[in-house]
């Protein structure tokens, strides 16, 4: 008897996945949540070659450890739970690269910062000058902000699943989410003058 897969919910595939490891139930996952994922870590990252490297890691976790999600919560906020944590570890670990020096072994021991350009935002494009205005300014959102603004705005999670992802209560998420709006509405106030 085969069972049409595609007709199950989340919970019910990986169930399927981890009862069976039947692996049709995983590129189903995969697939559904592929382009959500990729959205959202490249609207945190800004870059698009980490974020390819975060979403695949992010399915090879899923595959990994299937076995450790349990029904107590929503697939979808347990897989975004996994790739906010590794977005997170790859922009501090960008954060940390972007920079670094150069001595001068002259008489004046100077030091010079030179910019990893690498990671160039103003680059990359996304389709028309005003999305790519907004991806700048949502990179200049503080991190903590960020995240809870693209799970919002952009992903459109509710604050229940938005407090699950980031281990944060439900108070601290709407609080976040307003002081990014206003950052990001304040970096964007040029763009809707126009």
């Amino acid at each position: 008897m085969d069972k049409n897969l595609n007709a199950l919910s989340d919970e019910e595939l990986i169930a399927e996945f981890q009862q069976t490891n039947d692996e049709r139930a995983f590129e189903i996952l995969v697939q559904r949540y592929k382009n959500p994922l990729t959205n959202y870590v490249f609207r945190f990252l800004g870059d698009y070659e980490a974020c390819v490297d975060v979403v695949q890691e992010t399915m090879i976790k899923l595959y990994r450890y299937k076995d450790n999600y349990t029904q107590q919560a929503k697939f979808s906020t347990w897989i975004y739970t996994i790739a906010g944590n590794l977005a997170r570890t790859e922009y501090r670990r960008k954060k940390r690269r972007s920079f670094f020096s150069i001595s001068d072994y002259g008489e004046e021991h100077k030091t010079y910062d030179i910019p990893d350009e690498s990671y160039r935002p103003d680059v990359m494009t996304d389709s028309g000058i005003k999305d790519e205005i907004i991806q700048k300014a949502l990179l200049k959102v503080k991190e903590v902000y960020r995240e809870v603004v693209i799970l919002r705005d952009i992903q459109g999670l509710s604050y229940e699943e938005i407090s699950e992802i980031t281990g944060l209560n439900e108070g601290t998420v709407k609080s976040r989410i307003n002081r990014g709006r206003a950052q990001l509405q304040k970096l964007l106030k040029d763009i809707y003058n126009d």
